[in-house]
């Protein structure tokens, strides 16, 4: 699971990964700069999707799904556990991901977050 926090001062949108995630999506952490985030959704269908070549993590269907993937020259990351608590953020223009792929504990709050800071930029 992922801890989504923004820090406005240093205009980045933070995604802390909790526990084993760390292991799972060879990531502890993700940092990705406010102005290349366009908004999130709450998309529990996401799961079902194909997710494409794993570049590093760990794919267990149906019990894991953490790391770089790439699909159809798409660049995404991915931590998701709970299909049900899937946010996705849409990033443009980023340096490492198009779109980033996260449960979250609240799915509600996390994209609220998301978009409240898009919205101030």
């Amino acid at each position: 699971m992922a801890l989504i926090s923004v820090d406005r001062e240093r205009g980045l949108l933070i995604a802390e990964f909790q526990g084993l995630d760390k292991l799972w999506a060879l990531k502890s952490r993700l940092e990705i700069p406010l102005a290349h985030v366009r908004g999130a959704t709450h998309d529990p269908g996401i799961a079902r999707e194909p997710k494409g070549v794993r570049t590093g993590g760990t794919s267990l269907p149906g019990v894991i799904t953490a790391g770089r993937f790439r699909r159809d020259g798409e660049r995404l990351f991915w931590d998701v556990k709970n299909p049900d608590k899937a946010v996705v953020i849409e990033l443009a223009d980023a340096e490492d991901y198009d779109r980033l792929v996260l449960e979250v504990d609240d799915p509600r709050a996390a994209v609220a977050l998301v978009e409240g800071a898009v919205t101030r930029g």
